[in-house]
């Protein structure tokens, strides 16, 4: 299965996401998982990186792909249970390539204006993606939500604002912890460093979420 984690929008914890996922299905599933790291910031790489400098933590394999890369794509789905793809906060030749065969293209976003202003595009790219991708499934993720009791309506309406275009949104969100900074600065993840945490809690209903997806539920983009 091939997840990409990918956006128009930066700084809405893409790289998190998509290495706490890796570390869920490596740990959780005991699946052979492989890190494709498509951002030029490299923010993946260097995770890996220091992850593979702490011998306690298991290894996961990271390569990095720009440009034209379906055809690596395809190539490199075969040789693993999980390919995970983390694509930079903008459109470019990498994130559509990746939506073009992904099996599930997850978005997170924050609730903040600037991100959900992004929603449009993200539906246009998504609808041609699906052209040549039928099997794809779409959805946001909203992270870094404040976690005061009175902003719980600011994660309602930027859900909302998603559905209205007929994308799925889950149901799961992530809230703005220190832990998320702080786990990957160490090469680490959440469910590693607190794995009964609220953090760890928030992946793995990410994740469990993410797999019992069935594909009446994505988006036909008519």
């Amino acid at each position: 299965m091939m997840i990409l984690v990918g956006g128009e929008k930066g700084g809405s914890g893409k790289s998190c996401l998509a290495q706490n996922l890796a570390v869920y299905f490596a740990s959780h599933k005991k699946a052979i998982v492989l890190m494709v790291d498509c951002d030029p910031q490299r923010t993946t790489s260097d995770w890996i990186q220091a992850r593979n400098g702490d011998p306690s933590l298991p290894t996961i394999n990271c390569i990095q792909l720009y440009g034209k890369i379906r055809n690596d794509l395809l190539s490199l789905v075969q040789h693993y249970d999980y390919v995970i793809v983390d694509c930079g906060g903008q459109d470019n030749l990498a994130l559509r390539a990746a939506m073009s065969v992904a099996d599930h293209v997850i978005i997170p976003l924050r609730p903040k204006r600037r991100d959900l202003k992004t929603v449009p595009h993200m539906e246009d790219m998504l609808s041609t993606c699906k052209m040549v991708n039928p099997k794809m499934l779409a959805s946001f993720v909203i992270t870094q939500c404040p976690s005061l009791p009175n902003q719980v309506k600011r994660i309602l309406e930027a859900k909302e604002v998603c559905t209205s275009y007929g994308i799925n949104v889950l149901n799961a969100v992530t809230f703005s912890r220190n832990i998320y900074d702080d786990s990957e600065e160490q090469g680490s993840s959440v469910l590693e460093i607190e794995p009964q945490g609220k953090a760890a809690q928030e992946m793995i209903t990410i994740a469990e979420e993410l797999m019992a997806m069935e594909p009446d539920n994505a988006h036909e983009f008519n």
